[in-house]
């Protein structure tokens, strides 16, 4: 077996988390290669890390049976993006501060690689988003999380008309609109007041960023549906952004279609967890924050 590391380089410390996974890897008699992004720290490297193989992020997942993703939730998200189409699982060691999709601790390292060796986890497929504009074909747009199209620079509202599967739903005057996977709906669609889907779900949320109608409510869809957004705008472009990491503008007014990708994303989960337990512990989701003792009863 195989193991790729790709760590969020920006976080500081990350080099001893890196090192402490490699020498426990290396214990085990797990093979690792590591993402080339470190080179930059190739002074202070232990010997161990010397002798392993660097590649970039695509390489390293077609050469790995399994990549560990060292940071946060946001670490995740790019790294699932970096390997998209690889087919290699993926594990989050939690380095942030939520963790809601990097679900392994710090300190719980040895319990990763003990589940690994067993083979003693579970591997859970999550669909992501696809988009595209045939005024920029060139642009191919994929969130993870999800795909948000707002005003952008432009402090005033924007119009969007939705359809779907060509057929008319609504035109209304918002600051945008969120288009999440389940995966995603823990994210901005949650801040804006958008439900919390399962992950099993086969849906897509539609989240009308600050709409301009009391009416104008969060819609589930299929994830069957072809969505159809044309959006309009005073200022001369409209931004949209995926995952919150890739952002892209385009002249309006302007047509988008987002569907369900072709492609997935595979993550590696404890068989000791569930979904709503990890709800229950990191958002408090279900939790009644009047009742005293609320901390030790409830989650664990």
């Amino acid at each position: 077996m195989t193991v790729g590391i790709i760590p969020n380089i920006n976080k500081e410390n990350i080099l001893a988390v890196v090192e402490e996974l490699a020498v426990k890897l290396n214990n085990q008699k797990i093979e690792f290669v590591i993402s080339k992004a470190l080179l930059k720290f190739c002074k202070d490297f232990s010997s161990l890390l010397k002798k392993n193989a660097f590649m970039e992020h695509r390489k390293l997942a077609e050469n790995c049976d399994i990549v560990i993703s060292i940071g946060g939730d946001g670490t995740m998200l790019t790294t699932a993006y970096e390997i998209l189409g690889s087919d290699t699982p993926v594990a989050g060691i939690n380095f942030g501060k939520l963790g809601f999709l990097a679900e392994f601790g710090i300190d719980e390292i040895d319990q990763l690689i003990i589940q690994i060796l067993k083979g003693d986890y579970k591997i859970e497929e999550r669909m992501i988003l696809e988009g595209r504009c045939y005024a920029d074909e060139k642009v191919k747009l994929i969130g993870i999380n999800d795909i948000v199209i707002d005003k952008g620079r432009w402090p005033k509202m924007i119009e969007l008309e939705i359809k779907i599967n060509h057929e008319y739903v609504s035109t209304f005057s918002a600051d945008g609109v969120i288009l999440a996977t389940p995966t995603g709906s823990t994210g901005y669609s949650l801040s804006a007041g958008g439900p919390v889907v399962s992950p099993q779900a086969n849906a897509i949320t539609l989240n009308p960023i600050s709409p301009h109608m009391l009416t104008m409510r969060p819609l589930i869809l299929p994830d069957s549906g072809m969505i159809t957004a044309t959006v309009d705008s005073l200022y001369e472009t409209v931004q949209v952004n995926c995952d919150g990491q890739r952002v892209y503008y385009f002249k309006t007014p302007v047509t988008l279609e987002i569907f369900k990708s072709k492609d997935s994303i595979k993550l590696i989960q404890t068989r000791h967890k569930n979904y709503f337990e990890i709800l229950r512990n990191k958002l408090f989701w279900g939790m009644d924050v009047r009742l005293p003792g609320l901390m030790s009863r409830g989650i664990k």
